[in-house]
């Protein structure tokens, strides 16, 4: 009988067997041992060897010496039966795939899923030709290296949106300390930063004192009710103080801050050609003088007051001594000293018009609920200081 060989590799010490008739030849370890073969040998010849020899020739197979393996014997087979467990879904698909299945498929089809399908690879199609051009384009990778050099722009979207975001965190309570901050930080971004960045391609000076100075502004206020309450939210009180304006005026005075900052950095001159130095005096002054006002006015006024907003007595000190209204005068204060640092006086004027107009409104309900509230006291107080915000003009 013609002699089948199978040859197996191994990294330690590769060895053969034979089949001879009924024989059956091992080397190197130069063996021989006796199998009875079957004349009708099936497709498949497997050989299992192990340290211990654990087959059916493990009585005939006795080795000189023992020895320790390292390394388990590798098992080696032969198989004429290709295996067919492991499938591809895609021929499988094609395979089932006939022609009175996809008839049955398109009959099924109604004039509302044409549409919606067709629609569908058409924007596919063009979404997929619109990147291919894209991405082949030099112009675009050109374009994208200088994308670089617009990073503020992308740092202050995200900032605005994080601060739309926090914002509506807090008209429902829900917003932290951080997230307050988050609020206040996006908006003096987009007031002070953005409108000279924008219009000169890159800052200095006088945009970043003010970022700072807008931020200790604000510090005033929420310091009093973080010193009354121990945090940042309002607390209930008699409504009859919630002075509150219709939320278009807040709204037309919000818009028309923006505006008016940035005219100012559209009026003023370029960042480089603002002089410095003892030039810049007078303003440094303004500065300090709007701080104060607002501090002091803010502290007169807790301190006769229930609740923040809940004045228990005519406040007629500091600041009050000069105008009714103080703490609007210095929030116009710190905005007309924005423009003057910028140089640009018609912004100021706008910024005060928009002020005045918004402020005249809420102070003359302010002065009505004080007069039902304190009568005489009130009224002998309002004929001593004459002026409600700016002193010896308005």
């Amino acid at each position: 009988m013609e002699a089948a060989k199978v040859l197996s590799l191994s990294k330690i010490s590769p060895f053969c067997f034979s089949i001879v008739s009924n024989k059956v030849s091992l080397r190197p370890f130069n063996k021989h041992f006796h199998a009875d073969v079957l004349a009708n040998r099936p497709k498949s010849i497997s050989f299992q060897s192990s340290s211990s020899y654990g087959n059916s020739f493990s009585s005939t197979l006795k080795p000189a010496r023992e020895k320790t393996n390292l390394l388990p014997f590798p098992r080696c087979s032969v198989s004429s039966n290709a295996s067919t467990e492991s499938q591809n879904p895609v021929l499988e698909f094609f395979k089932n795939l006939s022609f009175d299945s996809l008839k049955a498929t398109l009959l099924q089809l109604t004039p509302i899923n044409v549409v919606k399908w067709s629609g569908i690879l058409c924007v596919v199609t063009a979404a997929t030709k619109w990147t291919m051009n894209m991405l082949f384009s030099p112009f675009f990778w050109m374009y994208f290296s200088w994308t670089w050099l617009f990073w503020p722009w992308f740092v202050a979207i995200l900032l605005a949106v994080y601060g739309l975001y926090c914002f509506w965190k807090h008209l429902h309570g829900e917003a932290n300390i951080f997230e307050q901050l988050a609020i206040v930080t996006s908006v003096f971004t987009w007031l002070t930063l953005v409108p000279p960045g924008h219009f000169n391609g890159y800052l200095e000076g006088w945009p970043f004192v003010f970022f700072f100075v807008y931020h200790y502004f604000f510090f005033f206020n929420v310091s009093v009710r973080k010193r009354l309450y121990g945090d940042y939210y309002a607390r209930p009180h008699d409504p009859k103080w919630d002075v509150n304006m219709p939320m278009r005026s807040r709204l037309l005075f919000s818009i028309g801050v923006m505006v008016g900052h940035w005219l100012a950095a559209f009026e003023g001159p370029e960042l480089h050609l603002i002089p410095g130095g003892w030039s810049n005096l007078g303003i440094w002054a303004l500065i300090i003088t709007t701080l104060l006002m607002q501090y002091n006015a803010t502290l007169y006024l807790a301190k006769y007051s229930e609740n923040v907003v809940e004045p228990s007595a005519v406040v007629q000190f500091g600041p009050y001594r000069w105008v009714r209204h103080p703490i609007y005068s210095s929030t116009m204060l710190l905005f007309v000293t924005y423009c003057i640092a910028l140089r640009a006086p018609l912004s100021l004027l706008f910024v005060v018009v928009v002020c005045l107009l918004y402020y005249k409104q809420k102070a003359e309900m302010e002065e009505a609920l004080m007069v039902e509230t304190f009568g005489q006291r009130y009224t002998e107080y309002a004929s001593k200081v004459k002026f409600k915000f700016i002193p010896f003009i308005y």
